[in-house]
């Protein structure tokens, strides 16, 4: 089938590959012609592992392509799936900025000649496909036309540093559609899955678009409640590795995004609990659980500099190494991480140096901004800790898991370790001369 796919972000670009792996003629389209012109030279504009490997696989097999040309992109699909992004708004922050979705909703109506589908894969506020379908039928209207359209959702659940096996091996897949016609096109899409035994939910456009936002909300709401837990088990003596690890035994809880640490990140959990409660006061509606949620992250970005301060009793003139910036493992994306609060709070306690280091991360924190000359970039972990005060452990990347102590001891001026995703045993750290800092232990 061929299908199109406008946006070359981490949705769009995932699943025209992995849609183009199983089998459909996927045309990938961006108003970014530098992103294109990297992709059309098979360069991955984005860090996802076993992505670039299908790409190449799949362009030298014809099945994918990637272009500019907007007209070329209407006519190419019988359905054009909507994968641009949907960032915090600027005039309201915890509201979605929907121009691009409005954008290309506008272009589909202003080029569409004959029936298309056109599917939101953008995660998007319910009411976006009612929202979507008017925009189009103006479009339309304006061109003295009457061509038939539907319009569907299609949200993506995928994680950054696994995507292309979520695509690949999903454990559900939810299409919102309001007509036979559509429903029948979203099959043929999702056909090939059937073979992987993946629940595929069909349901009415706004339950599919909430959906998605339920489901990174509740994960949120989940990471905010154990954290809750870990800073009352501090005070009381107590240890939240094994109560999460009891916790987890539950099978009506799940042991999944019950990890004490630092709080979450990335362009998903943050942003969508923000514009659902958003969304919900356009409703008159006050998420409480929700809310909760979001104020307790925010409260727990800000614990690692206390706890440092606590322990230093000032940062100023103190020389601190931070290990991982990206806001979890496998993936490049700085988006709302711990790493960009702490470097803030940091410099505002007026450190003498922040000389960071991560394994892919580093040149999206210099893509952000280099907020002082006092942020070192160092190219190795070892490197970040010459002449240091403490070290902060705040992303868990496979590397850091067993350091050479003695080396660091050797390096470090001062002996102070704070790790911020517990990663570490105790007594072996104590061992090696160091005081160590930890979360809700």
């Amino acid at each position: 089938m061929k299908l199109t796919i406008f946006g070359t972000g981490y949705a769009g670009l995932v699943s025209g590959t992995c849609l183009a792996q199983v089998g459909h003629d996927v045309l990938c389209i961006d108003i970014d012609a530098s992103k294109i012109d990297q992709l059309n030279n098979g360069e991955i504009p984005i860090y996802e592992p076993g992505l670039a490997e299908l790409v190449e696989r799949n362009v030298k097999a014809g099945r994918l392509r990637f272009s500019t040309n907007a007209v070329e992109w209407i006519k190419h699909g019988i359905a054009i799936f909507n994968a641009v992004g949907t960032p915090p708004d600027r005039e309201n922050a915890n509201k979605a900025d929907l121009k691009y979705v409005q954008a290309v909703a506008e272009t589909f109506g202003q080029n569409i000649t004959e029936y298309k589908v056109f599917i939101n894969k953008s995660t998007v506020p319910v009411g976006t496909g009612k929202m979507c379908e008017e925009i189009i039928k103006r479009a339309i209207y304006a061109r003295e036309k009457d061509t038939e359209f539907d319009v569907a959702s299609n949200p993506e659940f995928l994680r950054e540093g696994t995507a292309v096996q979520d695509f690949l091996s999903p454990d559900r897949i939810v299409l919102g559609s309001s007509t036979a016609r559509a429903k029948k096109i979203l099959d043929e899409i999702y056909r090939p899955f059937e073979r992987t035994h993946t629940q595929i939910l069909h349901t009415d456009i706004p339950s599919a678009e909430l959906i998605k936002y339920a489901a990174n909300c509740f994960l949120a709401t989940k990471i905010s409640f154990i954290n809750d837990i870990a800073n009352f088990s501090e005070l009381a003596g107590a240890n939240i590795t094994d109560i999460a690890a009891w916790l987890g035994m539950d099978p009506r809880i799940g042991r999944n995004f019950l990890s004490a640490g630092l709080g979450y990140g990335g362009s998903c959990l943050p942003k969508d609990v923000k514009a659902l409660i958003e969304t919900g006061k356009e409703y008159w509606y006050e998420f409480q659980v929700i809310g909760s949620a979001d104020k307790v992250n925010e409260a727990q970005k800000k614990i690692a500099v206390q706890k440092l301060t606590h322990k230093l009793g000032s940062l100023s003139g103190k020389t601190i190494s931070i290990w991982g910036l990206a806001f979890k493992p496998e993936t490049d994306d700085v988006r709302e991480a711990v790493s960009m609060t702490v470097i803030d709070d940091l410099l505002e306690g007026w450190v003498e140096q922040i000389r960071v280091f991560d394994p892919v991360a580093m040149e999206s924190m210099k893509f952000f901004g280099n907020r002082s000359d006092k942020v070192i970039y160092c190219e190795s972990n070892y490197e970040t800790l010459e002449d240091s005060d403490a070290l902060m452990l705040l992303t868990e990347w496979d590397e850091f898991f067993a350091p050479d102590w003695k080396s660091m001891k050797k390096s470090m001026r001062w002996n102070l370790i704070l790790d911020g995703r517990n990663i570490w045993h105790k007594n072996i750290v104590e061992d090696y001369g160091f005081e160590y800092i930890m979360i809700g232990r």
